[in-house]
């Protein structure tokens, strides 16, 4: 019987289903119910030392749907870390985990470029009983003036340099969670990495404008009739992605052997995390999906994921994890093979034309000369 049960950097999980850093982890309710849903993990709304600078506007969100259905398949927000101060945060951490002790809590930490408070976060959310700590490295909008999120993810060297801060302190395993506004992936999750990161997420929001407003001309979403570029989310980033946790995880086995890898973008169901996972992907984290669906959702996921493994044979997580990987090759390889499967195929059709010309058709075609050829050329075994 095959189970979902994992451990990723000793964190014992009773699935692979994590919820991203968001509206889904906004405070310490939805977090205990997301817990009493059966959530693998829970990873904060990012937080920080200073929420006093943190003003969301409304509304924040802007969604693409189907031509011909009402499906959404792309999600863009322009929203802002929490808004919530930090010490009501430390409370709602204990409570947590005193209310939810197997619960396994990520906090989400977010900080200016300033070692003092990257180290001030991470002790006092280690001392607030927190299970691990993910890095916000890469929110592609807001604060940028504050050099955080992607401002920082952006940038091997002062990446490197600020998660070597984190290091330095942290008692609790530490992911970094990476940007895809980069031309290379693997940039900034070798710095991460080398830095002494225990693993990395991917991938966050992709910089966006969704649409413009025919009618009114304006950007959306339109607050006050201006907007700014936002986070692309949903199914439809999921390609990109996948792409990119591929690259991540190759690096990974090639480079950094024992690391973790926590795949996001676009994951609704079980049979799209099986896919992750595929590609080298320990966890799968899902943040838009709950805001289409609710927290149940993850029933369904599991469901899925298990009926999947049911249906090949594996009997955990890590028997099918990076399975795939192995069919990635350069498109010169590609060339190369079709190449050699034609000419195999070629050759034996011609031989099995070749064999058909040396049967015999009729009585009259025997000949003495020949009588053990054909006789063969007749034969199988």
């Amino acid at each position: 019987m095959p189970t979902l049960q994992t451990t990723v950097d000793g964190l014992r999980l009773p699935n692979p289903f994590v919820i991203g850093s968001g509206p889904p982890g906004t405070n310490g309710k939805v977090i205990g119910r997301a817990f009493d849903d059966g959530w693998g993990a829970v990873i904060c709304k990012t937080v920080s030392l200073d929420a006093g600078k943190v003003n969301n506007v409304q509304p924040r969100y802007a969604r693409l749907r189907g031509r011909q259905s009402d499906e959404i398949y792309g999600w863009e927000n322009i929203e802002l870390i929490s808004d919530r101060s930090f010490d009501t945060w430390i409370d709602e951490f204990k409570r947590l985990k005193d209310s939810h002790a197997e619960g396994v809590l990520i906090a989400s930490i977010m900080e200016e470029y300033s070692k003092g408070a990257w180290q001030e976060i991470v002790g006092r959310c280690e001392e607030a009983g927190v299970d691990a700590f993910e890095l916000n490295m890469s929110c592609p909008h807001g604060l940028p003036e504050r050099r955080m999120g992607a401002a920082m993810g952006e940038n091997p060297e002062i990446l490197e340099e600020v998660c070597g801060w984190v290091m330095q302190v942290a008692k609790l395993p530490v992911w970094a969670k990476m940007t895809p506004n980069v031309t290379h992936i693997e940039d900034p999750t070798r710095a991460s990495l080398r830095a002494g990161c225990q693993g990395v997420a991917a991938i966050n929001t992709i910089r966006s404008v969704v649409a413009v407003d025919l009618e009114t001309l304006r950007p959306e979403p339109s607050v006050e009739g201006y907007t700014t570029p936002g986070g692309y989310s949903g199914p439809a980033v999921r390609p990109i992605a996948l792409r990119m946790c591929m690259e991540i995880a190759t690096l990974i086995n090639k480079e950094f052997p024992g690391r973790t890898l926590s795949g996001i973008g676009g994951i609704e169901t079980g049979e799209d995390a099986a896919q992750f996972i595929l590609l080298g992907s320990h966890t799968v984290q899902v943040c838009t999906g709950v805001m289409k669906f609710g927290y149940r959702c993850v029933q369904e996921m599991c469901e899925s994921l298990l009926a999947f493994m049911e249906k090949h044979g594996f009997e955990a997580i890590d028997d099918f994890r990076g399975k795939s990987l192995p069919y990635f090759t350069t498109h010169a390889d590609l060339v190369q093979r079709q190449a050699e499967a034609r000419a195999a195929k070629k050759a034996e059709a011609q031989s099995q034309k070749a064999q058909q010309k040396k049967m015999i058709q009729g009585d009259a075609e025997w000949s003495g000369d020949d009588f053990v050829d054909q006789s063969d050329a007749l034969a199988r075994g």
